[in-house]
């Protein structure tokens, strides 16, 4: 099992900037890639970026650019950096990893973003 704890979210203008952090736990060894998706209301979970073991990353085109996803397997974290943020980027911004066991999510962290 892997436990997954998201945090950095929160209210911020347009043009600004979060970065979000996502901490690993459990049978971490076993993890291969790890993502952020998020989902706003009435819309389905999307995938924002994803970071493999390897370092090769890939983006939502929505946000290539803007957010970079970044990963520090020292700390077992991963982390979201979100800059030139959007109205629409509002959404509740999860936290994916996934092993040969199964996939796994965090709780969610909101980012609501101002015009």
């Amino acid at each position: 099992q892997v436990q997954l704890v998201e945090s950095g979210g929160g209210l911020v203008q347009a043009g600004g900037s979060l970065r979000l952090s996502c901490v690993a736990s459990g049978s971490i060894f076993k993890i291969s890639t790890m993502a952020w998706y998020r989902q706003a209301t009435g819309n389905e979970r999307e995938l924002v970026a994803r970071i493999r073991n390897d370092g090769i990353t890939n983006y939502a085109g929505s946000v290539k650019g803007r957010f970079s996803i970044s990963r520090v397997n020292t700390k077992n974290t991963v982390y979201l950096q979100m800059n030139s943020l959007k109205p629409e980027d509002t959404a509740v911004y999860y936290c994916n990893a996934r092993s040969a066991f199964g996939e796994y999510w965090g709780q969610g962290t909101q980012v609501t973003v101002s015009s």
